[in-house]
């Protein structure tokens, strides 16, 4: 089935186009921007859930804690020892007190950071796999060497915010399909509207022997090719605004945000916006036309 995306001069005549004319074209753009935007936001929210979840699925910390300094220091050099013999344990490091001390600092000032104040040791485990198996002999062992640690897995303290990506980038989905939607809608009645303008027209097309199809070529052309030009209208500008946004996002140096990006796949996904949103108005145009020529027969 052709839907008629190239037509010869004298019938694109018999309709007249312009180039971002008429309503049409804008009211496109402004869907195709926000699609872009929310479709932007929703795919970069997946790779961010989906690089948290493997950056953090096998990292555990090692918390020892205790008032005397040396039973402290003792206790995490084993620990870190007995970990490191472990088959499924990646990467142990243990964290100095210089570091401590700098993530305290904001909260304590350097006044507060005193000598003499106890710190916990902390450990770093990388594990190789997040099965829970793994987890629990690492748990075992510090529980035989230090009863008092503890073991918290990164995963955990994260789930919320996980969560939250996982329910804001369905949110996204939502949008863009609202977006559809409403280009769908707009088009139908777009549609209806250039039929009654051009009534006359179509029943001079229908005395000179023009069929239904033919008829609903011209205008599904003319909509098509208004689609097209919105969309990458709004599609350049929303590209401009998450090109900023990325850069904003980057400057921020944060491990959590560093991973809201977008893939190559899904630049090539928002470049193809355009020709979805051409295809669907061309499919909504024709079925409308086509429906409401049957009805002035």
């Amino acid at each position: 089935m052709s839907f008629g995306w190239a037509a010869s001069p004298p019938d694109s005549r018999l309709l007249q186009e312009g180039r971002l004319t008429g309503p049409m074209p804008w009211i496109i753009a402004i869907m195709m921007f926000l699609t872009a935007l929310a479709a932007a936001a929703g795919l970069g929210l997946a790779n961010a859930s989906s690089a948290m979840d493997a950056r953090l699925a096998g990292r555990l910390t090692v918390q020892i804690v205790d008032a005397d300094a040396e039973s402290r220091a003792r206790d995490a050099r084993r620990v870190a020892t007995a970990l490191e013999t472990l088959p499924g344990v990646a990467k142990v490091e243990q964290a100095d007190r210089a570091e401590l001390a700098a993530l305290l600092e904001p909260y304590l000032g350097a006044d507060g950071l005193d000598r003499d104040l106890p710190m916990p040791a902390l450990i770093d485990v990388d594990l190789d796999s997040a099965e829970e198996s793994a987890v629990a002999e690492v748990e075992g062992v510090v529980a035989r060497i230090a009863p008092a640690a503890r073991v918290d897995r990164h995963a955990r303290w994260l789930a919320p915010v996980e969560s939250l990506f996982g329910w804001l980038t369905w949110l996204s989905i939502m949008m863009v399909l609202l977006m559809a939607a409403a280009t769908g809608a707009a088009v139908v009645l777009a549609a209806r509207g250039a039929l009654n303008t051009h009534r006359a027209t179509i029943d001079v097309l229908h005395l000179m022997g023009a069929t239904d199809r033919q008829v609903a070529r011209l205008f599904q052309r003319r909509i098509a090719l208004d689609a097209l030009l919105g969309g990458a209208t709004g599609l350049v500008v929303a590209l401009i605004v998450i090109m900023l946004l990325g850069w904003q996002v980057g400057s921020l140096q944060s491990e959590l945000a560093s991973g809201v990006t977008l893939a190559w796949r899904d630049w090539l996904l928002l470049l193809a916006l355009p020709l979805l949103f051409a295809a669907l108005a061309t499919l909504a145009a024709r079925t409308t036309i086509l429906a409401a020529l049957r009805k002035l027969l």
